[in-house]
């Protein structure tokens, strides 16, 4: 069941169209992503690199500097300490290429998902001082860890932590209080007191700014951002950050970095899946790339994709590449049998009727539980918990909606869980496999969740007639470009569109295209991507169709013609 809404904001489109020369459906559409006032519309459009913040402006900056600098300049041994996903990858490297880059006597370990658990443990800090490492660098983790970094400072090691995920608290009187770790330098923007004007950034890009300040310090004339945005524009978009604010900037820039890189490892793994360099989007990061980075840290090491990015050799690079995208198709099916069971399990039990599902997979390999509870909530568009056996008991992930904050309930019930941490959509947890049920039904009895927020909402910017779409505005759209979650690409609709010439194909049948005319008869082709059998039964014996969509321009033998691609539709 879906609802459509239209998005109603006020502004004179009609001014803001002539002050930046755009339409006024593309005006309308920039009120909709909440861009408000001349320079924040000019940096919407025109943001480049000079727009992005000084890193200086993070929170413990100039001690995390000046920390780095003496280690490099007194020769200690360091040792960053990463995360198995692809935001911990890119962090990885950019902190071992950079330091190394300043002289440094850097390393690196990534912990093991299955045998290491998430982020810095005691395991990895004991191992850190038998091989005489004095200085601990935390990427994409550490924020949570205040009693393996204690144990650190204990055995006298210097520690800095560098994240961006949630910062754990607890109630008091006085309303909330932050657990920071005892670390010697935190930097994560999401702190309550850091004054960094955007706190969307991943843990990749903090990294990246740690660095950046570095080198003013150290090698001012070395451009290291321009290193190293690629990097952390994949970050971004492979940790699902809100492409807005710095991140929309970050991202374009990084995107237009990629398509010339010279790193051997991504050109290897861009050709091993039939891309062209020139031409990679959020789309083949996301969908494509990301998921044969991410996929090292889910079934095997994610040293694996760290080796990647650091091969020196194409021969070694497209080996590499090679084992990736392999493994990556294991996971697809493995994924796909997971699925599955899970909708199996929802669909034959009470669960049904769960506002919050928690499904208990025990057989099922512990890195897809995300990926399953992704695949969970999308298709119930509910708050869904993915559980499997592990070494120690059960750990599992959980995909959340917007309207539930997914880390701030885990807290309400922490005494049934052994370790968890994350952001409102996502987060990570461990328990005794006894409190399954009961963290179950606990969940259940404070979700805070009604009918109306179980229900998809779909948001459309403009209720554009068919016969307003032009060649020249389909091209005006892709200024909005990158999108991405918190910049999605702009969704109009029609209804009562007469339906004719509807045929079906594509290898899976998940095709559809149509001829559609309006009520003056101005026509225009769509295309439907999906289960192309099922709209064709629907279709059956209808003549009209409500659709939801978004113009494109096919080519198709040098010749172009608008189209629009229909992402929602009814039946009249």
């Amino acid at each position: 069941m879906e609802k459509w809404m239209v998005a109603a904001k006020r502004a004179d489109f009609k001014e803001i169209g002539e002050h930046f020369g755009i339409d006024q459906v593309t005006a309308r559409i920039i009120r909709n992503r909440d861009v408000i006032g001349e320079e924040a519309i000019e940096k919407y459009l025109h943001g480049s690199r000079k727009d992005f913040y000084s890193p200086w402006l993070l929170k413990d900056m100039e001690k995390a500097v000046a920390i780095l600098q003496e280690k490099i300049t007194n020769k200690n041994k360091i040792r960053i300490i990463g995360d198995y996903d692809i935001d911990g990858v890119m962090s990885t490297y950019i902190l071992l290429v950079s330091l190394r880059g300043l002289g440094a006597d850097a390393d690196m370990v990534i912990p093991n998902r299955i045998m290491d658990g998430y982020g810095i443990n005691e395991h990895l800090i004991e191992q850190a001082w038998e091989d005489k490492r004095d200085t601990i660098i935390t990427c994409d983790n550490g924020i949570a860890a205040a009693t393996q970094i204690q144990k650190a400072k204990d055995l006298g090691m210097t520690v800095i932590v560098t994240d961006h995920h949630e910062v754990p608290f607890e109630e008091t009187e006085n309303g909330r209080t932050e657990i920071l770790p005892p670390a010697d330098a935190v930097v994560n923007p999401k702190q309550k007191d850091c004054g960094y004007p955007f706190s969307g950034l991943c843990g990749a890009v903090v990294a990246m700014k740690v660095m950046e300040a570095l080198y003013e310090k150290m090698v001012p004339e070395v451009d290291l951002v321009d290193r190293m945005l690629p990097f952390a524009g994949i970050a971004t978009i492979g940790d699902v950050m809100d492409l807005k604010d710095e991140n929309r900037i970050l991202v374009k820039e990084g995107l237009q970095g990629l398509h010339h890189t010279t790193n051997l490892g991504l050109q290897e793994l861009i050709r091993v899946n039939g891309l062209e360099p020139e031409n990679i989007s959020p789309y083949h990061i996301g969908f494509v790339l990301g998921p044969c980075l991410n996929a090292s840290g889910r079934l095997d090491t994610a040293k694996r994709a760290l080796k990647l990015l650091l091969a020196e050799t194409r021969e070694e690079a497209a080996v590499l590449a090679g084992d990736l995208k392999n493994l990556n198709e294991s996971r697809k099916e493995m994924t796909a049998q997971g699925v599955e069971k899970a909708i199996e399990q929802v669909e034959s039990t009470s669960m049904m009727e769960d506002t919050v599902l928690v499904v208990f997979l025990p057989e099922c390999h512990e890195s897809l539980a995300g990926i399953i509870a992704g695949r969970l909530r999308e298709r119930y568009h509910k708050p869904s918990f993915v559980l499997t056996r592990g070494e120690e008991g059960v750990k599992g992930s959980g995909r959340s909606i917007e309207a539930y904050s997914m880390y701030e309930k885990l807290c309400e019930c922490k005494e049934y869980l052994t370790k968890f941490g994350g952001h409102p959509m996502a987060a990570g947890l461990s328990l005794e496999e006894e409190n399954v049920e009961t963290f179950r039904r606990k969940l259940n009895e404070s979700s805070g969740l009604s009918q109306d927020d179980l229900v998809e909402k779909v948001s459309i910017d403009v209720p554009m007639p068919i016969h307003y779409i032009r060649k020249d505005l389909v091209r005006e759209l892709s200024l909005l470009e990158p999108f991405g979650k918190g910049n999605e690409k702009p969704l109009f609709a029609q209804k009562n569109l007469w339906i004719s010439q509807l045929r079906v194909f594509g290898k899976n049948r998940n095709v559809v295209k149509m001829r559609l005319t309006d009520e003056n008869g101005y026509p225009m082709d769509g295309v439907y991507f999906g289960d192309g059998d099922a709209f064709a039964e629907e279709a059956r014996g209808k003549q009209k169709i409500a659709i939801v969509y978004y113009p494109d321009i096919n080519v198709y033998q040098g010749r172009e013609s608008l189209q629009v691609i229909i992402r929602h539709y009814q039946f009249d």
